[in-house]
């Protein structure tokens, strides 16, 4: 499509992780792998937290929420990153480009809000125990959740309008396997400054209001700890809050790296890998951290995967 005196690009070309092509069928096999063993993890999750009534708790009502997104993160990107890998056909439509990105950001958004509010739950049960029945009552829970989701969106459509309104002139080949805003950025002849400044302070502040929470929430959470005389005792509060830590060290360990942070630092390899990291191997690790260690959980899931094979036999 031409505009004045330039040619404006109407598709892009995704290069994925490697050109070389002796590496295709060795990373379709690992993708293929991370991609069905992440969402047959969360999946479980999922179904062993609605059908067992022990754990119909905020807790695991918002760990339910976080594997669903954890679930659409990775279909936004991997579904498509196998095809192109088996593929010598790798273009994507503008349309379906910013499409990918705004879902990619929108889910991105949405475990950032969720682990905050998982943060929160923990700050209540354990330093509000006598109010946490009151506090986490089913109506806040659900209007946490929908508030989580429904700013994830509307966040993500602000960043994906930007993106659409950006003047793409060539080259239009994507140094990575998904659109995401660090690559389309750097493929734009418009002026991005307005796009870094964006990311830079709304996207900063989102990002914050979910870490303070956070960091507020733990500093409370261990000052109650550190007030308990038992050991054990302290040890069985803080083994509530430990799985949770985790996942929060992965997710903003990643994003941080990929997002705050000026555009004419971004590194192609480091990216790549980063990238891979929270779209596959985070959801992927996600059940796993939650199930090893939680023994609620565990057993949940134990009874459920018993039941499924008892049906089977019959």
């Amino acid at each position: 499509m031409e505009n004045g005196n330039l040619t404006l690009v109407t598709e892009f070309v995704l290069l994925g992780l490697s050109e070389n092509p002796d590496h295709q069928l060795p990373l379709f096999i690992i993708f293929l792998i991370m991609y069905s063993i992440a969402i047959l993890g969360n999946a479980i999750i999922i179904a062993a937290i609605t059908t067992e009534s022990e754990l119909h708790s905020p807790m695991y009502f918002f760990i339910c929420h976080l594997s669903l997104a954890d679930m659409c993160l990775t279909s936004v990107t991997a579904p498509k990153m196998l095809v192109n890998i088996m593929s010598k056909e790798r273009s994507i439509s503008f349309s379906n480009c910013i499409t990918q990105l705004y879902f990619f950001v929108a889910f991105l958004c949405i475990e950032s809000y969720l682990l905050g509010v998982m943060a929160y739950d923990r700050y209540v049960a354990i330093c509000k125990p006598f109010h946490y029945v009151l506090v986490m009552n089913m109506r806040a829970n659900i209007l946490l959740a929908v508030g989580s989701w429904t700013t994830g969106f509307l966040n993500s459509l602000l960043h994906s309008v930007m993106i659409s309104l950006l003047l793409f002139c060539g080259p239009n080949f994507i140094e990575n396997f998904f659109c995401d805003i660090p690559a389309m950025l750097k493929l734009s002849c418009s002026d991005t400054s307005t796009n870094e400044l964006l990311i830079l302070t709304e996207a900063t502040m989102m990002a914050m209001a979910s870490i303070l929470t956070i960091v507020i929430s733990y500093i409370s959470i261990i000052s109650t700890i550190l007030r308990i005389h038992s050991n054990e005792g302290r040890r069985c509060t803080f083994s509530t809050c430990s799985s949770h830590l985790i996942v929060v060290s992965l997710y903003y360990g990643t994003i941080i790296f990929s997002y705050i942070r000026p555009a004419s630092t971004y590194s192609l390899q480091k990216d790549k890998v980063v990238s891979v990291m929270y779209t596959v191997v985070t959801p992927l690790v996600n059940p796993f951290i939650y199930s090893l260690r939680n023994k609620k959980v565990k057993e949940a899931m134990q009874r459920l995967l018993k039941r499924q094979l008892f049906f089977q036999r019959i």
